[in-house]
């Protein structure tokens, strides 16, 4: 019973956390359509997704604010806002898009079995990933953090010593760990809400992700808090099957001109409350504001 009232009070907080960012004010028109004239000097639509008429494509729907699932039954998010606005840039239209909802295991199978065209569903670069697909440019920059009760005594990354930590399998946290911190354990899950119930029963003394959703989950959770240690700063891009060259080239000159035009800034103002505009404005691709993959070895392989 105590965890079946656990898992409730998790589900309850994914929820709240969802609707505070659906809090934020209304997405806009931020994939604005591109004329004609402009749209033939861009590589073209690739076939398969023109002669479908609509995108299917790949996003999380349990990490708020990128890819969730609403109250009324609906995707939203960041990652959504994009997919919407390849939509309108390939058909003219925000609604020509089909969701697939893949979890951190399951985004690259399913990009691999052909199941979705393309996968925005907040996946890190790394090295091993970009040798089973092709990234796009990054769309996005993010930063690890770690989640822990007010009650903790891990103040520091190297307290992780000896404790348990939760994180989703197949993330570039895991490898990190596993990498950099043999003397800690690691319980893998497939889902955020596992890692968070975790935390929530004691099985974990804390849980470690993306600074993105982690910042949503400690501001409606009294009883939790992020470390100030920021780390594996690493972007994400968008996933493209490797050999098709014409998709990468869509994806991409899609994602450069609507860094161009501000369109991130203006999908992340239209997706959070106002309140984490501070920490979210230098993580998206600006005209002054280019986001670059690593090079040199892996980040998940050096250790700090």
């Amino acid at each position: 019973m105590k965890k079946l009232l656990t898992a409730v009070g998790v589900a309850t907080l994914i929820a709240a956390a969802s609707a505070a960012w659906t809090l934020a004010a209304p997405a806009g028109k931020s994939g604005a359509k591109v004329s004609s004239s402009a749209q033939a000097k861009l590589p073209p639509l690739p076939s398969t997704v023109k002669s479908r008429g609509r995108w299917v494509i790949g996003v999380k729907c349990d990490f708020p604010p990128f890819g969730y699932i609403t109250a009324g039954g609906k995707n939203a998010g960041y990652d959504v806002e994009v997919a919407k606005a390849f939509a309108r840039l390939a058909f003219g239209h925000g609604n020509r898009v089909s969701y697939v909802c893949v979890t951190t295991p399951s985004r690259i199978p399913t990009l691999q079995s052909k199941r979705v065209d393309i996968i925005i569903s907040t996946l890190t670069y790394t090295k091993a990933r970009a040798e089973v697909i092709d990234f796009s440019v990054p769309y996005y920059g993010a930063t690890g953090r770690l989640l822990v009760p007010n009650n903790s005594n891990i103040s520091k990354l190297s307290d992780m010593s000896g404790k348990t930590i939760a994180t989703t399998r197949g993330s570039i946290y895991d490898r990190w760990l596993k990498n950099c911190y043999k003397n800690t354990n690691v319980i893998l899950t497939d889902t955020t809400s596992s890692s968070l119930l975790a935390v929530q029963d004691r099985r974990a003394a804390g849980f470690m992700f993306d600074d993105a959703f982690l910042v949503g989950v400690a501001a409606n959770d009294p009883n939790t808090k992020l470390l100030g240690a920021r780390f594996l700063a690493i972007p994400w891009g968008i996933g493209i099957r490797k050999g098709e060259a014409d998709m990468r080239a869509w994806v991409n000159s899609r994602v450069k001109l609507m860094k161009a035009r501000d369109q991130f800034w203006q999908i992340m103002r239209h997706t959070i409350p106002r309140r984490f505009y501070s920490i979210f404005k230098n993580n998206v691709p600006r005209p002054r504001n280019t986001l670059k993959y690593p090079t040199g070895p892996d980040p998940e392989t050096i250790c700090r």
